[in-house]
């Protein structure tokens, strides 16, 4: 069976080695040595001041509505994993959804000022695929109209943006560490913020609000745990390994697929060095789509619709129409790539898929 992914594990020895050093203090959760040495570790690789490594990828972005002090609209991008729009519920405002731009597959930052209204505080945009959102006009459109901006970098982790890291801007940006990801903690995140200040409001928000016996303000609890900052420790000796034999097995499905005709593939920009999450294909219609997925299954391979349905047309929200998401959604097909799938396995799926294609 070939899934869309694989986790990444490093030896388990080494593992256990980095972990014995909890272990053997009893010291194994509330910020411990491990937690710190891979906050630290990350601040320097990601060339960024002020990183708090948390639980997972989605109570980040709770927390940066929050400390952003956010209750209001909120626009947001209808193409991104729906906890990108929950958020936005959970903390009882609402989405206002901008539709994407058919290249990038980020906010159509165009549309943005049209969405705004009085009630408008901030932009929640997702860098899809790791692909950036057009920061420069999203930043001029925000200082405009006095709005924060929020970056939810789930698949951002690697990519670096004019040689910064794409997580550096936004007033806060996120990142998700879950076993799925390019770099990973088995479940756990990041938040980063452009703000002393902000920073040390996220770092209490962290951890319910208060450091030691003093209660400063509300807060949740964020923290994660010296098992999985063992897990990023290792893992990030790796990172480079990583990424480069995914970058090669993103470059063999682009150079082989991209001979049919009617596909759609990401556009990689001269200004961004890419992480290779996802090779993410978009037929020309949803039926060329179906074609291809149960041609895959009947050999146990399974890609992944991702991001489908388009957020907008969620059940519990009233419709606001997106054309360009919807139409996307529909068509987009995530496949398998992950640090050692097998060329053979590769082969396979990119025959597959290509004979597909050419079946009526």
């Amino acid at each position: 069976m070939i899934n869309v992914t694989k986790t990444f594990l490093p030896p388990f020895e080494e593992y256990s080695s980095v972990l014995r050093r909890a272990w053997d203090k009893h010291w194994v959760t509330n910020s411990g040595e491990l937690v710190m040495e891979l906050e630290g570790k990350l601040k320097s690789y990601l060339n960024v001041d002020n990183l708090l490594y948390t639980s997972n990828g989605t109570i980040p972005l709770q927390m940066a509505l929050k400390a952003l002090e956010i209750t209001k609209e909120v626009i947001t991008t209808p193409f991104s994993y729906v906890a990108t729009t929950n958020v936005i519920l959970w903390e009882s405002c609402q989405p206002v959804f901008v539709d994407i731009d058919p290249l990038s597959l980020c906010i159509d930052a165009s549309k943005i000022e049209a969405a705004i209204t009085p009630r408008t505080e901030a932009i929640l945009a997702t860098h899809v695929y790791g692909i950036p959102c057009d920061v420069e006009k999203i930043e001029l459109i925000a200082a405009k109209h006095n709005l924060k901006v929020i970056y939810d970098g789930a698949h951002s982790f690697g990519c670096q943006y004019k040689g910064k890291s794409l997580l550096s801007y936004g007033d806060i940006s996120t990142c998700s560490f879950h076993a799925t990801k390019v770099f990973h903690t088995g479940e756990g995140g990041c938040i980063i913020a452009n703000d002393n200040k902000l920073h040390h409001q996220l770092e209490l928000y962290r951890q319910f609000g208060h450091t030691g016996d003093h209660y400063d303000s509300i807060g949740i609890n964020a923290k994660n745990s010296e098992f999985h900052a063992a897990l990023g420790i290792c893992n990030l000796n790796y990172i480079d390994e990583i990424l480069t034999t995914r970058e090669d097995k993103w470059k063999k499905y682009y150079h082989a697929l991209s001979q049919n005709q009617g596909l759609q593939f990401l556009s990689i920009g001269k200004n961004l060095q890419y992480n290779y999450s996802y090779f993410p294909i978009v037929f020309a219609n949803e039926s060329a789509l179906e074609k291809c997925i149960n041609a895959l299954n009947e050999v146990s391979i399974f890609p992944r619709r991702y991001f489908f349905p388009s957020l907008n047309k969620l059940n519990y929200l009233s419709y606001q129409p997106c054309p360009v998401s919807e139409g996307i959604a529909k068509r987009v097909l995530c496949l398998p790539l992950y640090h050692d799938l097998k060329n053979t396995d590769q082969d396979i799926i990119i025959e597959i898929c290509s004979n597909s294609l050419k079946k009526k």
